[in-house]
């Protein structure tokens, strides 16, 4: 294999992993950051002793990581430890009353019986048919979707296993209590994904859980970035830091190579994008090259919601609550709340909330008797209508505080003694997300496999996409997947192979 320069752009789960995968193939590999740290949307904050996980804070599918750190000759377990969570979740109704997601089927039939115990057949029977979805798609989550065929390959068994159809509707045939419909349907929210409307196929996740547990690496999710980070050196990779890369050369179809915010020029044989695909292709590569992804049409593509994340530290322990490490607390008002923040840009009045209280597993990650918390809001991506959110995001905030107090952690305002918070701006400004939009392109039944953004550019041969705009999509798995398809795409080319989709007929063991 001829041995190339490769230049990867941006520095989250995506682009680290198509960088690991690539330097141990042979290839000079660098990593252009624009941030002073690793990490993209997994960005780590630290101040005043507490350790803040900017993005992803539920990892799943431990064995991509233990397959990357394998493939570069090193042990997942010297760079890292990940931490087996049980109860994967706990989800509050909006009287304050919750479920334990938990790992093993007999410990979720109990959950239901308590809740619901008509439901506990429905249950069964939705896991069955959630496992048929994973048995024929797992695989293709790993595998590219270049051409028209390799979708239409897997149509009959998308039709014939309902995986057309919306979450929230595919669910409802099995369970008939409404919390217990959402419990079950939260899912696509943590990709960016309406559950009214992300095909039920994206139930994968649900049994990516339920064969590999939910994880956490101590340390928090920035412990992950620094171990990827390590090893990429480790094997021969450079990464840039505070390197905003502000052009993708073009000449003769093909990219050259990257242009640097100091207008250094950079040249390369494969570019290799973990920035957002809709901002890479509006901003980073002049309209005149682009044929297939003119701005009209960028425009037009749906995309995720946004988030207000609010991070915080207090000088007390709330190890007496009602918490669990993940939480998530709905509204009463789902549907139509979904409907805001998806359909719309005007901020809605009320909210759902996921927070995570790290400290609970891992005291390291706050001072000695403090507790660390992250609450996320999804919120409408910008548009015409957004408020101002310089001045929106400090009343917001308070909200935020002043109904978890009232709910969940007492005298929760005076006892805070460390906070931040990121807005639809910051993923806009800074992690140069088109609109804001915290998950890139939304997984819609018209934005998925082969009709979401490719891994390879279908405008230049040498450029591909890593992320959570381009296929299979958000979340921690499949934005590694993305890089591992990237990696293998290049590889294939250099040696005169075509890489096709494939689909398993083999079901894996599901873990009960």
């Amino acid at each position: 294999m001829d041995k190339k320069k490769v230049i990867i752009i941006g520095s989250g789960f995506g682009g680290l992993a198509a960088a690991i995968r690539l330097a141990t193939q042979g290839h000079a590999v660098e990593l252009f950051e624009k941030r002073d740290a690793p990490g993209g949307r997994a960005y780590q904050y630290e101040m005043q002793g507490f350790k803040f996980d900017g993005g992803p804070t539920v990892i799943t599918a431990p064995y991509m990581f233990d397959e990357l750190f394998e493939g570069a000759g090193k042990k997942r377990e010297d760079y890292l430890t990940l931490v087996p969570l049980d109860p994967f979740y706990r989800i509050f109704d909006h009287d304050t009353s919750y479920f334990d997601y938990r790992h093993k089927t007999e410990d979720m039939l109990a959950q239901i019986e308590q809740r619901s115990p008509a439901d506990k057949e429905g249950y069964l029977r939705f896991m069955e048919a959630a496992r048929a979805i994973f048995a024929h798609f797992h695989s293709s989550t790993e595998r590219p979707y270049l051409r028209l065929a390799d979708m239409l390959r897997i149509m009959p068994d998308m039709v014939r296993l309902r995986g057309l159809e919306s979450t929230y509707g595919f669910v409802s045939r099995f369970i008939q209590d409404d919390f217990l419909r959402r419990t079950f349907t939260f899912h696509p929210l943590l990709i960016g994904g309406n559950p009214y409307s992300t095909p039920s196929i994206y139930t994968l996740i649900v049994q990516f859980e339920k064969e590999w547990g939910v994880h956490y690496a101590l340390g928090g999710t920035g412990a992950i970035v620094a171990a990827l980070g390590r090893v990429f050196e480790e094997v021969g990779g450079r990464i840039h830091l505070d390197s905003e890369v502000t052009e993708i050369r073009v000449q003769d179809r093909k990219v050259t190579g990257v242009k640097l915010q100091d207008n250094t020029f950079v040249p390369a044989d494969y570019v290799v994008c973990n920035g957002d695909v809709a901002f890479a292709y509006r901003h980073l590569i002049p309209a005149k090259h682009r044929r297939f992804y003119p701005n009209w049409r960028i425009d037009r593509m749906q995309y995720s919601m946004s988030l207000f994340v609010l991070y915080f530290g207090t000088k007390r322990r709330y190890t007496d609550s009602k918490l669990h490490h993940h939480n998530i607390i709905l509204n009463r008002r789902y549907r139509e709340l979904l409907r805001d923040i998806f359909n719309g840009t005007r901020l809605p009045e009320d909210f759902s909330l996921y927070l995570h209280m790290p400290s609970l597993t891992d005291p390291s990650v706050a001072p000695p008797g403090h507790e660390s918390f992250y609450v996320l809001s999804p919120v409408p991506a910008l548009g015409k209508d957004s408020p101002d959110w310089n001045e929106t995001a400090p009343l917001y905030k308070e909200k935020i505080y002043r109904f978890l107090e009232e709910n969940y952690l007492p005298d929760l305002r005076a006892n805070v003694v460390a906070e931040h918070y990121i807005d639809p701006l910051h993923f806009q400004n800074t992690l140069n997300s088109y609109r804001g939009a915290a998950f890139s392109v939304r997984p819609s039944l018209m934005q998925s496999a082969w009709l979401r953004p490719h891994n390879r550019s279908e405008e230049f041969a040498n450029l591909y996409f890593v992320g959570a705009g381009t296929h299979p999509g958000a979340g921690v798995p499949a934005v590694l997947a993305s890089g591992k398809i990237a990696a293998e795409l290049i590889a294939a080319e250099l040696n005169g192979q075509r890489l096709r989709s494939s689909v398993s007929e083999t079901i894996p063991t599901i873990t009960s």
